[in-house]
């Protein structure tokens, strides 16, 4: 080689070593760097972020008008699943897999990659997925303070989080840390208790979904530990359970001592164990709404709590700012900004907040810093959760969606939330135990072989469903898998009186109750069971001994119907493993549970609560007999 080559090849190689080096420089970024520290991952990351990048983080849309060219278009930060919204029915653990990491292919294909986080209402179990556990609502969870300390409902949210990575999803809007106060309103099974003590006891099901928070954590930090934990949310910030007559998405109005000593402890406690996200309120505190309530959600939250998650905005929450919902856009984006709001749930109209909230921050009326706020506090979250070192799922988890493990933890979840409010017609003559060895015995009630019923709302639809909606046990196949294999059992529906008298049945069994609601569908003023449950009650127990085995959200008109009956069960609703229910009536287990709350007499008493002056309760707050394990009966 000449000497005029050797210089062109010494130059040819200076500057490939020199492109190398600029690339290799190039592609180290400090926020893709684990090593780093989590503030200088945040900084740096953000620092590189075009205001377009930052608002499609604050952007949530449901998995209706997602897809992997959406995300990648619009920079969208996450994506939902509302009640129902699934890939297709029956959808198995493998494509949700499939779907999730198709939408996350989608955000790590732009210019940062900044991984999605997907949510989805796990409200008891992963209860929009076919064959997942569904454990036992909030409402019966409660009754169970008495006997677990409260491991119990830890282990639960522990379940849930295996259920819910099994299908590839890393994030649940739950738990509801309501505080029902009037049973009147559609959410009141969501609600643990109407004492805030109990309501905060049960924050423990936080660290069962997100892990437990490390010793010497600074407070209001959020912490996911794992890839088998995901990130909750407390909700509905605040006073959602108090409003005026149970009013869904109404007014609570109440001095600020009664508002924070009633609705805000759980908070507390929550903020403390380092739950990742908050979910505002549609309902209003003395008027002012709480997706607008700068001071409860800013000063108060973030401020004063140091709560450093992000908080989410309810679905269409900012919409509903105004009256009518949607009627002033513009107004409802600024005031949903001002307020504290981190990310928004705009599931459908996804473009017009985009363009809204794009044009406000670039006109003034917006300030990057309350832009950045929310951004820092979101990114936190998904950083904190390894989002960015292992965005993508893969199948290996799918064994724990509604493993025989977690369907015998509901199980015994069921035996645990059962109060026994009466047992025999005088004390002297308990009806239950039942004996499992009988010549014929009757089921009857729309209750008593119907898993949606069992279920209620919020089970694979919205609303819930009726019928063989899911795998899990009936009420009336648990009878009969516990019986003895010479007992006959019959089963009807709502047999006539001549009908139950004309078989000679040693006792029945009726199971009657509310049918699936949810939200705003559920508010009812007069709290009585459907026809044909009364008819059912009176047919039967008129007849021969009967237990009642109630399925209800709440507490409910039950006075005219005591004389009656002989024994009467608050089974709530107990999700798929009805066998937990057979467990303590055939007496394998002791009746354990405590009421959580008041059951009244009459609707005209309401509200009423434990402390109230006009106190006069059917059944007061803690009651419930207890009977003793009896084997082989």
């Amino acid at each position: 080689m000449g000497v005029k080559n050797m210089a062109k090849f010494s130059v040819l190689l200076i500057m490939v070593i020199c492109c190398w080096i600029s690339i290799a420089e190039a592609e180290y970024f400090k926020y893709k760097d684990p090593k780093q520290k989590m503030g200088v991952r945040i900084k740096d990351l953000m620092k590189r972020m075009t205001l377009e990048e930052k608002i499609g983080q604050m952007t949530q849309i449901d998995r209706k008008v997602a897809s992997n060219e959406v995300i990648k278009k619009y920079l969208i930060g996450s994506v939902l699943s509302g009640g129902g919204s699934v890939p297709a029915k029956h959808a198995s653990p493998e494509t949700w897999v499939d779907l999730v990491n198709d939408y996350q292919k989608g955000s790590l294909s732009t210019r940062l990659g900044i991984p999605l986080i997907y949510g989805i209402d796990a409200v008891h179990g992963h209860n929009n997925v076919y064959k997942a556990t569904i454990f036992p609502h909030n409402v019966g969870l409660g009754v169970t303070r008495q006997v677990l300390d409260p491991v119990l409902v830890k282990k639960i949210g522990a379940a849930t989080a295996l259920e819910v990575r099994a299908t590839g999803i890393q994030y649940a809007f739950a738990p509801c840390i309501a505080v029902c106060r009037d049973p009147r309103w559609g959410r009141c099974f969501e609600s643990y208790s109407e004492d805030p003590k109990i309501v905060k006891l049960m924050t423990e099901i936080i660290p069962g979904l997100q892990g437990d928070i490390p010793a010497g954590s600074r407070k209001g930090v959020p912490f996911v530990g794992g890839q088998d934990k995901i990130a909750a949310c407390a909700k509905h910030y605040l006073g959602d359970g108090g409003t005026h007559l149970g009013t869904n998405e109404g007014n609570t109005i109440i001095d600020a001592k009664g508002f924070f000593s009633i609705h805000m402890p759980a908070y507390y406690d929550s903020v403390i164990k380092g739950v990742a996200t908050i979910m505002t309120s549609y309902s209003s505190w003395n008027g002012v709404k709480m997706h607008a309530n700068r001071f409860l959600v800013t000063d108060f939250l973030k401020n004063r709590l140091k709560f450093k998650g992000f908080v989410i905005s309810d679905w269409q929450g900012i919409d509903r700012i105004t009256t009518p919902e949607h009627a002033n856009y513009t107004y409802s984006i600024i005031a949903g900004m001002n307020t504290g709001i981190d990310m928004f749930m705009v599931p459908y109209n996804y473009t017009e907040f985009i363009d809204g909230l794009t044009y406000l921050v670039k006109k003034g009326f917006i300030s990057m810093s309350r832009v950045d706020d929310a951004v820092k506090r979101i990114l936190r979250v998904k950083f904190t959760m390894g989002l960015f070192e292992k965005p993508l799922a893969d199948y290996s988890m799918a064994k724990y969606l509604g493993s025989q493990e977690h369907r015998d933890l509901a199980r015994e979840a069921v035996r645990k939330t059962l109060v026994l409010l009466k047992n025999g017609k005088s004390l002297k003559k308990p009806l239950l135990p039942l004996p499992k060895k009988a010549s014929k015995i009757l089921v009857a009630g729309s209750h008593a072989d119907n898993l949606g019923y069992q279920c209620g709302g919020w089970t694979l639809e919205w609303q819930g469903l009726s019928g063989d909606i899911t795998e899990g046990t009936t009420i009336l196949s648990a009878v009969k898998k516990t019986v003895d294999p010479k007992t006959q059992v019959v089963y009807n529906e709502n047999p006539s009186g001549n009908f139950v008298k004309s078989n000679k049945f040693d006792y029945a069994i009726v199971v009657v109750g509310e049918h699936p609601y949810a939200e705003t569908f559920g508010d009812s003023m007069n709290l009585t069971i459907p026809e044909p449950g009364p008819s059912t009650i009176k047919n039967v127990c008129g007849s021969v001994k009967c237990v009642v085995v109630l399925i209800s959200g709440r507490p409910v008109v039950m006075q005219p119907y005591l004389p009656t009956i002989d024994a009467l069960v608050a089974a709530w609703l107990p999700g798929t493993e009805g066998q937990g229910v057979t467990d303590v009536l055939f007496g394998d287990y002791g009746f354990t549970g405590k009421l959580a709350r008041t059951w009244f007499k009459s609707v005209d008493q309401l509200p009423m609560n434990v402390g109230d002056p006009h106190y006069d309760p059917l059944y007061p707050f803690g009651f419930g007999l207890t009977t003793k394990p009896m084997k082989n009966l």
